[in-house]
């Protein structure tokens, strides 16, 4: 199996607008503060990181960490 593939479910919310990190967050049922909490920063610097199309490559790495997936699946 690869583990580097898109759910489906990922692809629908950034088709609808959302960030490809707000998608994943979405589908894996977590809240920003848990998020944030597994970054070791504030909710709101969260929520910046979050809105942003296309974050910088160290700070995809980092998330994708705090997600359990792989950093390849947040560049979409």
């Amino acid at each position: 199996m690869n583990n580097n593939l898109i759910p489906h479910e990922v692809v629908s919310h950034i088709v609808d607008g959302a960030t490809t990190v707000h998608a994943w967050r979405e589908h894996l049922n977590l809240t920003q503060d848990e998020v944030a909490k597994r970054l070791g920063i504030s909710q709101l610097a969260f929520a910046q990181q979050e809105s942003v199309a296309k974050p910088r490559r160290a700070t995809r790495e980092k998330i994708a960490i705090a997600f359990g997936i792989h950093a390849d699946q947040l560049e979409l």
